[in-house]
């Protein structure tokens, strides 16, 4: 995929599920885990795809408006997060920022977050 193309729905929802399942949460809301998932896609129907089809695959378990990771595969802040120097724009603020953090999945780069919010959006800070 090119930088200026656009993810495809495919693309959202396969990064959705890797950030689900590097969660630092023993549970948290449904409200909670949707603010993350927005952090990959705004759209209703993708985010409910996410979430339907991680409860499939066994990376979460919802219990009504409790959402639990399964996987305990946590993110390496040294090796799954770097850091780039530039004029960003926060994924999940808003905010504008001169340090990017970016997750690295295997489907693909997440980012940029401000330092405060890569720690939320990982589950390593609550909100």
């Amino acid at each position: 995929m090119r930088a200026d193309t656009p993810p495809s729905v495919d693309d959202r929802v396969e990064l959705g599920l890797e950030l689900l399942a590097h969660l630092e949460h023993a549970e948290l809301s449904l409200p909670d885990a949707v603010d993350r998932i927005e952090t990959v896609t705004s759209d209703p129907a993708v985010t409910r795809e996410i979430l339907e089809t991680a409860e499939r695959r066994g990376i979460i378990e919802r219990d009504g408006d409790t959402v639990v990771p399964t996987s305990g595969d946590y993110l390496s802040f040294e090796g799954d997060v770097v850091s780039k120097e530039g004029e960003f724009t926060c994924q999940r603020c808003g905010a504008g920022i001169t340090t990017g953090y970016f997750i690295e999945f295997d489907a693909g780069e997440h980012g940029p977050f401000g330092s405060s919010c890569i720690r939320k959006v990982t589950g390593r800070e609550s909100d």
